[in-house]
């Protein structure tokens, strides 16, 4: 007999670590599931034995999958035999060796949500959840397709988000790339035409003042661009801590414009996860602990897993919401007209659906602002670099 420290999911979707005494890893797991956790780490004479697949699954291509094992199942086709055919037919092998391990771990005698499980990377907390929900309530073809649903809809925001922020980011960067060859290659050619006038002290502030930034550049770029990286690092390290992400989380809060995005962008998602989950046969407290993470921001987290500790105690979700001082008013009052009527995961869905377009339109236009405003910033330096080189020319022009 060995002892085995191990790390698993309970059917809520939490993390539960512990030590259990078995004879084999296989016992082990057996052991495991014989009280519903899935197993996701084992730790024996020192060795982590990984109990979850090793490669990510695109978003798309687990939509896909969804869409496809509940349309099977509708059909009659058993769940084994549903998975050897997608197995076969997916073009994504990372997929593919997922499906098998899964075949071969349910064909042991465990259940699909069991082994689901041992790969995180394919299938989050969110989807095993109501999946276990749907398999142990017989509507797994139904949860099948709202996993699906809900995937995609998050795809397709990630997707409109980055797509709203690539032309300003490329603004960005072709500015400072613009510029840094002007200073760098294209200023220095010029210095030893004003060095009379500098000598004479003619030469106008504006060049001469070009002319040494020039030169900083040139000799000490390399090493600026050293300590910045140095600096990045020092800072993404720190950020990396607990107490960083929490001061970085209540910065991007308080944004001007930018916090307002972040901030509908966070609730709408706790909403739309949140509403999925109840909707999945999910029990209110396990969901409001796996949506507190679906914002992606600590202070956001925090206050709703005091709701649910709240809700433990007997008392409503929009109290403590609405306390917290992080969820807008009207939102807060939606949730507490939702959980008297009993339609809190449909009012939950119609909120995300609601603050999504009334976001879309916000980041539409501050990016509509942003974009002329890069214009005018690139335009201005590349001004100021033209006049500087122009004005000695244009004294020594009216001089004569």
């Amino acid at each position: 007999m060995a002892e085995f420290n191990y790390i698993a999911r309970n059917t809520g979707g939490q993390c539960i670590e512990g030590v259990l005494t078995a004879g084999t890893e296989r016992e082990a797991i057996a052991a495991l599931n014989a009280q519903q956790l899935f197993p996701v780490e084992l730790k024996a004479a020192g060795k982590i034995i990984q109990q979850t697949g090793s490669r990510k699954v695109k978003a798309q291509v687990m939509v896909q999958f969804y869409v496809q094992l509940a349309a099977l199942m509708r059909s009659g086709v058993p769940l084994l035999r549903a998975l050897e055919v997608l197995e076969r037919q997916t073009a994504s092998p990372a997929l593919g060796e997922t499906l098998h391990d899964i075949h071969d771990r349910i064909t042991e005698g465990q259940s699909l949500p069991e082994a689901m499980a041992r790969h995180p990377k394919a299938f989050d907390e969110l989807a095993l959840s109501i999946i276990s929900a749907g398999s142990e309530g017989g509507f797994l073809e139904e949860s099948l397709e709202r996993v699906a649903k809900f995937t995609d809809q998050q795809a397709e925001m990630k997707g409109r988000v980055m797509g709203a922020m690539a032309y300003p980011i490329f603004l960005s960067v072709f500015s400072v790339v613009i510029v840094t060859v002007l200073v760098v290659f294209f200023v220095p050619k010029f210095e030893t035409l004003f060095t009379r006038l500098r000598e004479r002290g003619e030469l106008p502030a504006l060049t001469d003042w070009l002319l040494w930034f020039s030169n900083i550049v040139s000799s000490y770029g390399i090493l600026v661009v050293l300590v910045g990286g140095g600096l990045f690092f020092l800072i993404r390290a720190q950020i990396a801590t607990e107490a960083g992400r929490w001061f970085l989380d209540r910065w991007r809060l308080k944004l001007p414009q930018i916090g307002k995005i972040y901030s509908n962008l966070a609730v709408s998602r706790f909403c739309r996860v949140l509403g999925t989950l109840l909707s999945g046969g999910v029990p209110i407290v396990a969901a409001l602990k796996i949506s507190s993470s679906s914002t992606g921001n600590k202070v956001l987290s925090q206050a709703i897993n005091n709701a649910a500790d709240n809700i433990t105690s007997g008392e409503s979700l929009a109290s403590p919401l609405m306390a917290s001082g992080h969820f807008p008013p009207d939102i807060v009052e939606m949730i507490a007209v939702a959980e008297q009527s009993n339609t809190l995961e449909k009012v939950l869905t119609d909120i995300a659906d609601a603050l999504e377009k009334q976001t879309w339109r916000r980041l539409d236009m501050v990016v509509r602002l942003v974009e002329p405003v890069m214009l005018l910033v690139m335009a201005s330096a590349v001004l100021v670099i033209v006049v500087a080189l122009l004005l000695p020319m244009l004294k020594s022009a009216m001089a004569i």
